[in-house]
């Protein structure tokens, strides 16, 4: 079974977001969305969403799904445009729950939220896109929420693991963990060999224009934080110190905020 996938990439987040169809029936999925943001201004824009809805209604298929990989720290989701646009049932994974409390109080939340989402998966849900068959993976350490999506012979990670060059996410966030990413990323990288790995960033070096699509035998043999023969503690060293380093996102508190509040 392989779904057809579209990447779309923003270049000012370096973001990818998916249209994954179902080849036997034009029923289709949205991965992670963009909403275009001018922080100056405060102001949102759709140019990134309706290349999607473009498509959507270019190809003439129909959006079942409109799915978060995590709470989104870079960018600010455009789930909730999208649904109004084309319809179809918002998700992500049920950890955001925890999120969600780690944030309360920092900004001022409704206790319980997260309204602007009509499913919350439990990690191993199956679920269907037209006739295929679902399911979502739980890969914590960079946020609680973080879920990937497998369809068929497709792996879409969000931000637990990036190209083979560009590593992996990072685990400082409140709820992160270094070690359970680690375990995350060595669940991914035990998926059988034909799985197709989709990223939900790339960074791409000067050398190269942005890619999304890699494999478990590249990202076995090359990740440059996380390939065969690096250990947990290697690992866990590695990230802690790299992460001490990191300023936060540019759009982190607009964006966990709204995110947070469903996109709404």
């Amino acid at each position: 079974m392989s779904p057809d996938v579209t990447g779309f990439f923003d270049e000012t987040t370096k973001t990818v977001s998916y249209l994954v169809a179902d080849p036997a029936t034009g029923m289709a999925a949205i991965i992670d969305p963009v909403l275009d943001f001018d922080p100056t201004s405060g102001t949102v824009a759709t140019v990134a969403a309706d290349r999607i809805a473009d498509a959507v209604e270019r190809r003439q298929v129909t959006v079942q799904w409109l799915l978060e990989t995590h709470v989104h720290a870079d960018h600010l989701s455009a789930g909730a445009y999208l649904k109004q646009r084309l319809g179809g049932i918002r998700a992500m994974g049920a950890g955001v729950r925890q999120v969600h409390e780690s944030f309360r109080a920092q900004f001022a939340l409704e206790p319980g939220g997260l309204d602007g989402f009509d499913h919350l998966f439990q990690a191993e849900e199956i679920f269907r896109i037209g006739t295929m068959r679902a399911t979502t993976l739980a890969t914590p350490g960079h946020t609680p929420a973080c879920l990937s999506y497998l369809l068929g012979d497709a792996a879409f990670l969000g931000d637990t693991l990036f190209m083979p060059d560009c590593g992996t996410a990072r685990a400082d966030f409140p709820g992160g963990d270094a070690a359970l990413l680690y375990r995350s990323i060595r669940r991914i990288l035990n998926l059988p060999e034909a799985t197709r790995l989709f990223v939900g960033h790339d960074y791409p070096p000067a050398t190269r224009q942005a890619v999304w699509m890699t494999s478990i035998a590249d990202e076995r043999a090359a990740n440059t934080h996380v390939r065969d023969g690096i250990d947990e503690p290697a690992f866990v060293a590695m990230r802690q110190a790299r992460d001490a380093t990191l300023d936060l996102p540019r759009l982190f508190h607009p964006a966990v905020r709204f995110n947070l509040g469903g996109g709404l």
